[in-house]
């Protein structure tokens, strides 16, 4: 695992860029990590979050999607913003739903997350460590 100690990136995806710039955006900077390569699972993890999150923002919210890494040594946090003050809420979806399970995945995949209110619309924040680095390590 790299041996940087805190470093962070932001991107703004507007409306009508494809989810798939945020991953590969993503996926570069978890390979400055070293993540690709010392943790994929856990990268591959990160890179469906960005996919959930940034298709949340867009889908329900309407709005440009700001996505910002940080890794503090400890948890990578990746945040998305969107102009949307309604806050987000995993749903049930039935097995033949073709939406309805982004929260329920991001839930699955971080180790925790949340979301907070904020003058101009919401942030959604997932945290995920590393293999072998709990939340106290």
């Amino acid at each position: 695992m790299a041996r940087i100690h805190g470093v962070g990136w932001a991107r703004r995806l507007p409306l009508g860029t494809g989810i798939r710039a945020g991953r590969e955006w993503a996926r570069t900077h978890l390979e400055a990590l070293g993540w690709n390569q010392d943790a994929p699972a856990v990268a591959d993890a990160v890179v469906l979050a960005v996919s959930e999150l940034t298709t949340n923002a867009h889908l329900h919210a309407g709005s440009d999607a700001e996505l910002v890494l940080t890794w503090d040594g400890r948890c990578l946090h990746l945040s998305v913003h969107d102009h949307s003050p309604r806050l987000p809420r995993p749903r049930s979806a039935g097995p033949d739903a073709v939406g309805g399970r982004g929260l329920t995945l991001v839930d699955a995949l971080a180790d925790h997350w949340h979301t907070r209110r904020q003058k101009n619309g919401k942030t959604v924040t997932a945290c995920f460590h590393p293999p072998g680095a709990g939340p106290f390590h």
